[in-house]
């Protein structure tokens, strides 16, 4: 019967084990020392190589010369591991039974000594499943279990494992396998199964595998079971459902050439050749990603999963953009990819996520922007400015019309000067629009409705007595004023004088034609 790669070519010694080399070293030592702790935690990523190990280290210990670390792998028990069908080492898969019942049935196990070997080796698989309740029934035995017992719990989330018992066993992390170490273990396996596939081939099979040597091996199977002897990269790629480089570098072509039309006709052919628009986004996320980083790191690096010819390539497109540009476009894509989990017109989501992608290029950078007005060449010619026609005739003054109250330009000014030394910027800009007016010990606010928010009547009442000297009375009406507020005179001295004859401050006044400078600090003050 035929049995799968990643089963035929299973390690089984630690010799055989790529990856994983600080939990390798510390167990060997730990045989070694003959210091065997009683419980383990191995955690990682599915198909790292957690179980495997913990068979391995079952062979170690029962091997028929071990303690070892170098079992025989001829003797009844390394040979009865190997094939699953061990007395003494027994494997649970936490999944189906996690319940209470079954963690008794294996605490009354325990009890027993081996039948034959030197050790009785529990390995219970997706730990993390165990209830709560089934916890608590092995805690005990987990604490203070008889000399020949050895548990090993196998999780892809340590962080379900309850802290006592964690607390009682020895915790090792199993790391994502190097993607070079994949794509190594996978060509000697084609050696030896007669297989001929190049490294661009074995380089989808490694990313497709995403660190998990399992899923990769499993990946090859499929592989060899849709081209045989000889793999093709091209029919390997559509079997897996992945996207080459020439499809992701379309998108990147038209955001260099800033062809919205193109961006919409990619969506549309990947909607007519039934490719699903999720998993291009999904892809099109790890290209931005990948760009990136040959960016950052240049070519030949390990912190990208593709062979050299791959990498060469991102880096000749990554030099064609910045890296605030890819920055930008990673996130729009991880933001477009989040966004078409749940949409219910994933088209529609991402012809806009694609057209995003190209607005986006077009954004100056906000340091090019301020570095363009503080540059040594001349000033930019000011906007236009955009005058509307009035809706009303303007008003000249008339005899009739009110004037203001001869007391309220200095009660303003003091006001304003007060307010901001006491650090009410807000409440400062309010009563610069606000007419002021003051009668019998009265001081009414007529203040226009968008600084409403700003009048604070306790700040202010406590401003206006400290001016006064005395009880006063305040009264604030949200309005328009019945005359303009005359601007607040502005104090001609050495330093504002300075401040606004600098340069700078001339081009961002030209640039901005309606900003005005209210206050001018000396800083060194």
């Amino acid at each position: 019967m035929y049995q799968v790669i990643a089963r035929k070519y299973r390690p089984q010694a630690f010799a055989e084990l790529i990856g994983q080399e600080h939990v390798r070293t510390t167990i060997e030592n730990a045989i070694a020392q003959r210091r065997i702790a009683h419980g383990y935690i191995f955690s990682g990523q599915r198909g790292t190589g957690k179980t495997t190990v913990a068979r391995i280290l079952a062979r170690c210990l029962n091997c028929i010369e071990g303690p070892t670390a170098t079992p025989c792998g001829v003797c009844a028990s390394c040979l009865e591991i190997a094939g699953g069908n061990s007395p003494d080492v027994i494997e649970i898969d936490a999944a189906s039974n996690r319940g209470i019942n079954e963690m008794r049935e294996l605490r009354e196990n325990v009890r027993y000594r081996p039948a034959r070997d030197r050790y009785k080796v529990f390995i219970v698989d997706e730990a993390h499943q165990i209830t709560s309740e089934a916890f608590n029934a092995l805690l005990k035995t987990l604490e203070e279990p008889p000399e020949w017992a050895v548990f090993i719990l196998c999780t892809t989330e340590a962080h379900k494992i309850p802290t006592t018992i964690a607390s009682r066993c020895q915790q090792f992390s199993f790391r994502s396998v190097d993607f070079a170490e994949v794509v190594k273990r996978m060509e000697e396996i084609c050696g030896k199964e007669g297989i001929e596939a190049d490294p661009e081939v074995l380089s989808v099979l490694a990313q497709a595998g995403e660190g998990s040597v399992r899923d990769s091996l499993s990946a090859l199977d499929q592989a060899i079971a849709c081209c045989g002897v000889k793999l093709d990269v091209a029919e390997v790629r559509g079997m897996l459902g992945l996207f080459s480089l020439d499809s992701l570098g379309a998108v990147t072509d038209a955001l260099v050439a800033e062809d919205s039309r193109r961006m919409l006709d990619l969506v549309m052919e990947l909607e007519r050749n039934g490719r699903s628009l999720q998993h291009f986004c999904r892809e099109l996320a790890r290209y931005f990603r990948n760009l990136l980083v040959s960016k950052v790191a240049g070519t030949n690096t390990r912190l990208i999963a593709a062979s050299s010819r791959e990498q060469e390539r991102l880096a000749e497109v990554a030099r064609g953009f910045s890296e605030d540009d890819l920055t930008r476009y990673l996130q729009l894509t991880l933001d477009l990819f989040k966004d078409l989990q749940f949409s219910l017109q994933p088209r529609l989501h991402l012809e806009i996520g694609l057209l995003r992608l190209i607005q986006a290029g077009k954004l100056q950078p906000i340091e090019e922007a301020l570095a363009d007005l503080g540059g040594s060449g001349g000033p930019r010619p000011a906007p236009p400015r955009k005058t509307p026609p009035p809706s009303t005739p303007p008003v000249t003054a008339s005899p009739q019309s009110p004037t203001p109250n001869p007391q309220s330009g200095p009660w303003r000014d003091q006001l304003h000067t007060a307010l901001l030394e006491a650090g009410m910027q807000f409440t400062a800009d309010a009563v610069e629009h606000s007419q002021v007016t003051e009668s019998n010990g009265e001081l009414r606010f007529v203040t226009p409705e968008e600084f409403g928010l700003a009048m604070n009547e306790k700040d202010i009442l406590k401003v206006v007595q400290k001016i006064a000297g005395r009880p006063m009375r305040i009264k604030i009406d949200l309005g328009k004023p019945e005359t303009a507020a005359a601007p607040l005179a502005k104090p001609k001295d050495d330093v504002s004088e300075r401040a606004l004859a600098h340069p700078e401050v001339r081009r961002f006044q030209e640039l901005f034609p309606d900003a005005q400078v209210r206050v001018v600090r000396n800083l060194k003050e």
